[in-house]
């Protein structure tokens, strides 16, 4: 079995279902079909959950602090807060020391929001885990903190500020 997962030039001998990548793309795109069943009631993506989290955690926050706290770009991050604001869920004021900036805090209606959706996101959450052992989720879960954390710090000494 030497040897068996040495891929050709092509790459065609590195079976798909064992690579790293793919098999992180397809366990989210497993864990968003499980977070929109289970939250579908709340109308509210994966993304905009995060973004209202953050949010609670800081109470208010710009629009970039944001984007880092959920790992996302600016563009993108604006977008989804734009949407928020749409419904209610979040304020967005100029900043007081930039206008090109925006401040954002939760509304009571994104907080109540935040407040229901919790369990049934939870439950999505574990759901993506829920053919491990107890012992082999925790295991996965500090195994993927690892990786972000040193990967995610060889990524933002290699990128340039916005």
């Amino acid at each position: 079995m030497a040897g068996r997962n040495k891929p050709k030039a092509d790459g065609s001998s590195w079976p798909l279902e064992e690579r790293p990548g793919y098999l992180i793309r397809r366990l989210h795109q497993i864990h968003v079909a499980l977070f929109q069943e289970k939250c579908a009631a709340y109308e509210i993506t994966p993304l905009q959950y995060s973004l209202l989290t953050a949010l609670a955690k800081r109470g208010t926050a710009d629009q970039t602090a944001l984007a880092h706290d959920i790992a996302l770009d600016r563009t993108t991050t604006t977008g989804a807060l734009k949407r928020l604001q749409a419904r209610g869920l979040i304020d967005r004021s100029v900043g007081p020391h930039d206008r090109r900036s925006r401040t954002c805090r939760l509304t009571r209606s994104g907080l109540a929001l935040l407040r229901k959706i919790e369990r049934p996101a939870r439950a999505a959450h574990l759901a993506t885990v829920a053919d491990l052992t107890k012992a082999d989720q925790r295991r996965f879960i500090a195994m993927m903190q690892a990786i972000v954390a040193a990967q995610g710090q060889k990524l933002d000494a290699t990128r340039s500020p916005d």
